[in-house]
């Protein structure tokens, strides 16, 4: 169905500040930095904590948006052809048209909470069941008050199934949810801690969670839990009798709908038998783990009351696959990035997908490999002709296309005026031509395919061959720390982020990408050179040099590099340097000392400074300083003192310029541990990247490396056998021992060596035997069941954190983050 903006402003009760062409709606916007159609896109200004969206109104104008939805007065002056209605609440209003959109169909909806597993349910259904039904599902966990609104949104007549998540973190927020997805099935996957901070007790949650099946024909869950189940049995009681839902349940202990009777594992494989309706029923699925064997259970529950035949949901549940659950960003070929969402192809993902590709900004070209797109419940023309929108919104310089379908409608895409089209019709036919000549070079290919494709194989053929030791960095945990950060901050506080040091061993540009992309104020770097590596890889923001060299000073001005000016010498030699060029203006940040004694103009040196701050060669951005014990109660004491001395030297500099310049003082343990000195600006390095170097642990910050390998041989010692060089691994037993594919030229330390440090295998802690080779370390297995050669191995992250590593080291986690070899293989990903 068709929406203009004068149905819309009726239906979310709005006031026009501001009527001009009644304009048709097709995609809601609530991020300035995801538009893809100006035209027929409704934006709506939402307010965060930090971020105020009408505040990026005026932006979005001057791409083309013509559609406003506000909470506030704006200036209308500098709108003219607007449209622009004013509610009391942009989100609830946000909610009120989804909500409306979804009564206008009458279509089985299934809605689906629990504290984990909503994601792979939700696919795992769709992977099941798309053979069956059109279906429209959110796209990746879009579970939010604002994503279960955009998901909704793009339901249309042609869809026959719907499966929606739903998650929340405060009560009250279900009830919101409900009237928009309105399920007619529910799933309660499991309860536990996770988002637990805005609620009492367990049992709050649940009954919060369960004001989504309020109004369910029939809900699914596990009876096991105790929690679920007394919630469940509450709210069936409250209800009238004629509202009452179907309770569809199941157990492994108690009779339930479903009764689990036996499962045995084996060979990667579980089999599961039940009794369902008297008969003894079973299914076999390609995991071992609990976490899918309860998801694959709630699936084969829906299966069995959509009436699926068993023989059917047999066949199907063996060819569960894994469910993608992040886009992997690498390193390619001829220098190109590899973005592999190679497991499903469908509109929302595929944006999403494209949201991420327009992200990087480290090369020009864009490429957009692409297999059919199947079940989307639009015609085929239709569809493609979206898919060629998007290509042209994007400026996606080439498409491949794979697949007899996408091959057919290659006259779209040439109608849409995408630069370069190639089409083969399957993955071998495309892999014979890369076999022959990779016609990939100095560009960012994103792989979209659907399961059956196997895009993998492309994958495998362009990534940058190298070891198989691997540092997988989460961008999603980067902007979840950076969030638990400035939600301490004022929202006026600047952030300026460091990505010195290789972003402490997690790639430069990758990082700087991401952070650029969550509206981080300033970068900062320690030499020129890594400056100059953002500013190629297209990154724009500010960024300020702590350590410039004379040699690099032509680097600097040729790619706008704000340099740290710390001394007499460095300023001497800058100034000279500027005026020679004739430029004036130029940007420049001023260290000041205050009892760190590394870098920084001391107090006695400031009527130097201030002389050469009168000539009109520089603009100061910042003036800051460094705290040496920011992180220790037992010197909070100097620490103000430092504080203290700063304020009293940056007086003395506001006298003499006549412009406001930014302070900052604060390193990441500062902004936890003392607010008072945020100040302008604060700078955030160790805690983007999951370090807490406070040692308060106050804030839930996520690791965000994970450093892995894999085991090259596994060896039988004898009792009294040695490993390694000097022989001081000993056997003091009958030992297994494997080798692991790193040693200290890939950054592991020696120290680890000898008992001392131990990695992750199977889940299970594996001491070191012997000395850390330059290449390989051993590890004594022998304790450890089911390893085999080509197993993967932890070294640090995820159950073995890094701050344990590092201690084990006798260090601290920068030095072992930043110890990282660059021969170590980067892979980036976002959930």
């Amino acid at each position: 169905m068709k929406y203009f903006i004068d149905n819309i402003a009726s239906i979310i009760k709005g006031q026009w500040l501001m009527q001009h062409e009644n304009s048709l709606i097709e995609q809601l916007l609530t991020d300035s930095r995801k538009l893809i159609f100006p035209q027929t896109s409704l934006f709506f200004a939402l307010k965060g904590p930090r971020r105020d969206g009408h505040s990026f109104i005026t932006a979005l104008y001057k791409k083309g948006v013509r559609n406003f939805v506000v909470s506030e007065a704006v200036d209308i002056t500098q709108l003219a052809g607007a449209n622009i209605i004013q509610v009391t609440d942009t989100l609830q209003a946000l909610q009120t048209l989804a909500a409306w959109h979804r009564r206008q169909f009458s279509l089985p909806v299934i809605g689906i909470t629990g504290s984990n597993g909503k994601t792979i349910v939700k696919e795992w259904l769709n992977q099941l069941l798309d053979e069956q039904y059109t279906i429209i599902r959110s796209p990746k966990s879009y579970n939010s008050q604002i994503g279960v609104p955009l998901s909704v949104w793009p339901l249309n007549e042609q869809h026959e199934l719907a499966i929606f998540e739903a998650g929340i973190s405060q009560p009250g927020e279900m009830e919101q949810l409900q009237k928009i997805i309105q399920p007619t099935i529910g799933i309660f996957t499991n309860i536990g801690e996770a988002h637990s901070e805005g609620f009492v007790t367990l049992r709050q949650k649940v009954n919060e969670k369960l004001q989504l099946f309020r109004h369910v024909q029939t809900l699914v869950y596990c009876q096991d839990d105790h929690e679920i189940n007394s919630g469940v049995a509450a709210l069936w009681q409250q209800l009238p009798n004629n509202k009452r839902f179907e309770i569809f349940s199941w157990s492994m202990v108690s009779e339930a709908t479903l009764q689990i009777r036996q499962v045995v594992k084996e060979n990667a494989r579980t089999t599961i038998t039940a009794s369902f309706q008297q008969e003894e029923i079973s299914i076999v699925i390609p995991f071992t783990d609990k976490a899918s064997l309860e998801n694959a259970i709630h699936c084969w529950c829906v299966l069995l009351h959509l009436q699926v035949p068993q023989e059917r949901i047999k066949q199907q549940m063996e060819l569960l696959g894994p469910v993608a659950m992040r886009l992997e960003l690498k390193k390619g070929l001829n220098n190109c990035s590899i973005i592999n969402d190679s497991y499903s192809a469908d509109l929302s993902s595929f944006t999403i997908a494209l949201d991420f590709l327009s992200q990087q900004q480290q090369h020009g070209r864009k490429t957009v490999i692409l297999s059919d797109i199947l079940q989307s419940g639009r015609s085929e023309k239709d569809l493609y002709a979206e898919v060629a929108r998007l290509l042209q919104q994007r400026q996606v310089n080439r498409l491949v296309g794979i697949g007899e379908r996408i091959s057919h409608h290659q006259a779209v895409f040439q109608a849409a005026g995408i630069p370069e089209l190639t089409f083969y019709s399957s993955v071998d036919a495309f892999i014979k031509e890369l076999n022959n000549h990779i016609p990939f070079r100095d560009e960012t290919i994103l792989l979209k395919g659907a399961r059956v494709f196997e895009l993998e194989q492309i994958d495998r053929l362009l990534q940058q061959k190298v070891h198989q030791t691997v540092l997988e960095i989460d961008l999603t945990a980067v902007a979840y720390n950076l969030k638990q950060f400035q939600q301490l901050l004022q929202p006026a506080t600047r952030i300026m982020a460091m990505v010195k040091a290789f972003s402490y061993g997690s790639g430069s540009y990758e990082i700087a990408n991401a952070l650029q992309f969550h509206r981080v104020d300033y970068l900062a770097v320690a030499y020129a050179d890594e400056g100059v590596e953002l500013r190629k890889a297209g990154i724009n923001l500010p960024i300020m040099v702590m350590n410039p060299e004379e040699s690099t000073f032509d680097v600097l001005v040729q790619y706008n590099l704000e340099p740290d000016l710390y001394s007499p010498g460095i300023l001497a030699l800058f100034e000279d340097f500027v005026k020679k060029q004739g430029i004036q203006q130029f940007p420049v940040h001023i260290e000041l000392e205050t009892g760190m004694n590394r870098l920084g103009f001391s107090l006695a040196e400031l009527p130097a400074v201030i002389n050469s701050l009168r000539t009109p060669f520089f603009k100061v951005q910042s003036v800051f300083t460094h705290l040496a014990s920011s992180e220790d109660p037992q010197h909070d004491a100097y620490t103000h003192q430092q504080g203290a001395l700063y304020l009293q030297m940056v007086e003395q500099l506001k006298a003499v310029l006549t412009y406001p310049f930014i302070r900052h003082v604060v390193n990441t343990a500062g902004i936890i541990r003392h607010p008072q000195w945020h100040l302008d600006m604060v700078r955030l390095g160790i805690g983007l990247y999951g370090g807490d170097s406070s040692g308060e642990g106050g804030l839930d910050l996520r690791e965000v490396s994970t450093l892995k390998s894999t085991i090259a041989q596994i060896k039988e010692l004898k009792e009294g056998e040695t490993v390694s060089y000097g022989r001081r691994g000993v056997a003091t037993r009958d030992t297994r021992i494997a080798t692991v594919r790193i040693g200290y030229a890939d950054g592991y330390p020696r120290r680890l060596g000898n008992g001392t440090g131990k990695m992750l295998v199977n889940g299970h802690l594996a001491p070191i035997i012997g000395s850390v080779c330059m290449d390989m370390t051993m590890i004594d297995i022998t304790d450890i069941s089911h390893v085999r050669e080509g197993d993967e191995v932890i070294v640090f992250g995820g159950d073995l954190p890094v701050k344990q590593v590092a201690h084990w080291a006798q260090t601290i986690p920068y030095e072992l983050l930043a110890g990282i070899s660059q021969r170590v293989k980067r892979v980036y990903f976002e959930e």
